[in-house]
Formats: C-alpha cells, structure tokens, sequence
C-alpha cells in the first residue's frame, strides 16, 4: 500500500512536470500560419483564432482581424490594429484573426547598415543575406525611414467582396523622417497559394501609435534581424466563409495588385 502511494505520488508530479514542461515550451524556428493567402484573396475573412490562442504561438508577426478590419503588427508579445485612421490600437484577446503569420523570434543574424535604401533595394540587399530561399524567415528592421508608404482597408460586411476590391478603397499613409520598425517574413515560392511568395511586411513607428501594411519605404540607417524558420505549422479554419472559398483559382494577379 505504501509503496502505492508513493508510486500514484510520483506519477501525480511527473504528469504535472511534463503539462508545465509541455505548456510553456515555446515552438523553436516555426512559422505558425491561420489560414491561407488564397483563401483570404477569395473573401474568407471570418475571424478562426482569437488573439489570446495565436498569442501562444508567436509573439512577433503580421495579419488582419475579422471581417478585414485592418492591418495586425505583433511585436514584442503585443499585438497592435492599424484601422483606416492610420492609428494603432491594441488589440483584446478576444479579438479574432481570419489569415496570420507569427513566430516567436529569436533571430540568428543581425547586421546594421548606414546607408540609404529604397525598397527594392532593401529586399535586393536582403536576398543576399539570405542563406537559402528554400526556407521561411522572419525579418525584424529597426531604423530611421526617410519614408514610408503604408495602407490599411476598411471593415467589410458579408457579402464579402474579394481582396482585389477591398484595396481599391484602401486608405493610404505617408509617414516622413520617422523612427519605427518593420515586421514580416520571406516566405519561399513554393507556397504559392498558401501564403505569400517573397516579402511580406508592416509598419509601427517608434511610439507604437501609427502604421500599416508596407507599399514602399525608404530607409536611411537600421538595425536588421533575421530569424530562420525551418518549421511550418497551418492551421485551416472550419468555417463557412473558408469552406466555401474557391481555392482552385489562380489568383497570382489579384495577390500582385494587393501588395502593390
């Protein structure tokens, strides 16, 4: 009996190390995506994941919020709304997200440059630091931006329009001689579809009260991070506006007028 007992209370603790052991490990180089690009260019923009559940699986990263609402920043575990008054807002927990991309960054390159670059050749300059194109990284650019083009779209109503028709209303900022941070990812051409090939940045400036999706920039001098992400997790949502989607179109033009 005694020997029983101190076996259930062995077992009691080792199940109680590995749930904390299992809740608090953090998932180490992976990028954690809701959703697909696709999916979200073809009107699926009903919230899956509120924010406190994608809290838990990055704490650096970009996306949007239910129904379209604008353009979403995380960034040092805080997460952050960018609506069409180019304002910053924090976001609730209970807040849900139809499409985004985080990760927990922990970045294994780090370089500053001193010199001045616009955004085409920001990412030229980036190709070259990456080791491969092969796998996902996650890019953090802390600096002086001479300028900065940034969007935001407005909330959408069902009937959901397609993304294409979204960004024809979007509202667009321009932000001169600002102190901020960019926050995005590389993501290989491969997923085509899934998510989206290349660069895929966002904006907040130095007091985390203005930002946006980046349309263009320039940037003077800057600290940049670059996180390797081997790993990719998908999470597919279960409802109606994703299941319904036509995810069999081609809709590389669409994604082109969207960044652009």
């Amino acid at each position: 009996m005694k020997i029983k007992r101190q076996y259930l209370n062995f077992s009691i603790f080792f199940i109680s190390v590995f749930l904390f052991c299992s809740c608090e490990q953090k998932p180490k180089d992976t990028l954690y995506q809701v959703s697909t690009i696709d999916a979200l260019l073809g009107g699926a923009y009903d919230g899956e994941i509120t924010f406190d559940e994608l809290g838990k699986h990055g704490n650096f990263g970009i996306g949007t919020f239910d129904g379209i609402d604008g353009e979403m920043i995380a960034l040092d575990g805080k997460f952050y709304q960018v609506k069409t008054d180019g304002k910053a807002y924090p976001v609730s927990k209970e807040a849900k997200t139809p499409f985004s991309d985080v990760c927990f960054f922990n970045p294994e390159q780090k370089i500053v440059i001193e010199k001045k670059l616009n955004f085409d050749q920001l990412k030229e300059f980036l190709d070259k630091l990456l080791p491969t194109k092969n796998i996902f990284y996650a890019i953090k650019i802390v600096g002086d931006f001479d300028y900065v083009k940034a969007r935001s779209v407005p909330k959408q109503e069902k009937p959901y329009p397609p993304l294409a028709e979204v960004v024809e209303k979007q509202v667009i900022f321009e932000f001169f001689n600002q102190k901020g941070t960019v926050v995005g990812f590389y993501s290989p051409g491969y997923v085509k579809g899934v998510g989206v090939p290349q660069y895929h940045v966002h904006f907040l400036e130095d007091n985390y009260e203005k930002g946006g999706h980046v349309l263009d920039l320039t940037l003077n001098r800057a600290s940049i991070e670059i996180d390797y992400l081997d790993k990719f997790y998908l999470i597919l949502p279960k409802n109606a506006s994703f299941l319904s989607a036509d995810l069999e179109k081609d809709r590389h033009d669409e994604l082109q007028k969207v960044e652009k």
